[in-house]
C-alpha cells in the first residue's frame, strides 16, 4: 500500500530511505507491514497515515499541533525523522518540548500585529528574554527608591521560594524526559515494554506541563 505514494525519500547528507525502511522507523516490522490496514489500532493508523504523506517526499511540511493528535511513541518517532527531514518546516504548537527538538527558529507573535523573528528554539528564547528583562536594563535608581512601594518584591517568600523549587523541578524533569526518549530511539523493547515506558514518559510530560504552567503564572506577576 505505501509504494503506491512512493518507493525512496531522500534525508539529509545524500541518504535515503526505502518505503519498507519507512515503515520499519515508524515501527512497524516486516510481518505487520503485510497485515491489513483493518487489523492495525488508532496507533498505527495515524503512524501508517503519516508515511503515506512522508513516502510522498513533501519538500514543505506544516504540523499544526501535533502533540495534540499523536501518541507519545507516535510522536518520539516523529521527533527522530524531522531531525532528518532535509525540506522546511513549520510547526504551530504550545508543546516547547516539541519545538526544542525539532525548530531551530522561531516566529514570535506579540499581538497587535508584531511578528518577530528569533533564530532558535524555544529554550534559547527564554533565555534571551530572560536576559533582554528591561528591569536590569533600566538606568540606577535613587538610594530614596526604597521608599517606592513599587520597588517591593513582586513575589512573596513563600512564591519566591516555590518559583527557585519550579526551576529545579522543571530541569530535572526535563533531563529525566530526554533520557527517556533517548531510550525509545535506541532500546529494543517488545510491545508490552513499549506501553509501560509510554505511561512514564506520559506522566513525565503530565508533571512537567504542569510544573511549567506555574512556573509561567509566577513569571507573569515578576514582569507585571
Amino acid at each position: 500500500m505505501i509504494r503506491e505514494f512512493g518507493d525512496y525519500i531522500p534525508l539529509k547528507k545524500g541518504r535515503q530511505l526505502s518505503a519498507g525502511q519507512l515503515l520499519e522507523r515508524f515501527l512497524f516490522d516486516r510481518k505487520k507491514q503485510y497485515d491489513y490496514v483493518e487489523k492495525l489500532s488508532g496507533g498505527e493508523r495515524k503512524r501508517l497515515y503519516l508515511c503515506t504523506v512522508l513516502i510522498g517526499n513533501p519538500n514543505f511540511l506544516i504540523l499544526d499541533e501535533p502533540t495534540n493528535d499523536l501518541d507519545i511513541v507516535t510522536l518520539n518517532v516523529l521527533e527522530s525523522f524531522l531531525l532528518d527531514y532535509p525540506g522546511c518546516l513549520i510547526v504551530v504548537s504550545h508543546d516547547r518540548y516539541f519545538m526544542d527538538k525539532v525548530v531551530d527558529h522561531l516566529l514570535v507573535f506579540r499581538g497587535d500585529g508584531l511578528i518577530e523573528d528569533f533564530p532558535g528554539n524555544y529554550s534559547d528564547f527564554r533565555a534571551y528574554e530572560d536576559s533582554s528583562d528591561p528591569v536590569a536594563k533600566s538606568p540606577k535608581k535613587e538610594k530614596t527608591d526604597w521608599k517606592d512601594p513599587k520597588a517591593k518584591a513582586k513575589l512573596s517568600y513563600n512564591e519566591q521560594k516555590e518559583y527557585k523549587a519550579l526551576e529545579r523541578d522543571i530541569a530535572k524533569l526535563e533531563r529525566e524526559k530526554d533520557a527517556l526518549e533517548g531510550e525509545f530511539a535506541t532500546a529494543d523493547w517488545d510491545t508490552d515494554k513499549i506501553n509501560e515506558e509510554s505511561l512514564k514518559l506520559q506522566e513525565l510530560i503530565n508533571s512537567l506541563e504542569q510544573k511549567t504552567e506555574r512556573w509561567f503564572e509566577l513569571s507573569m506577576k515578576l514582569e507585571e
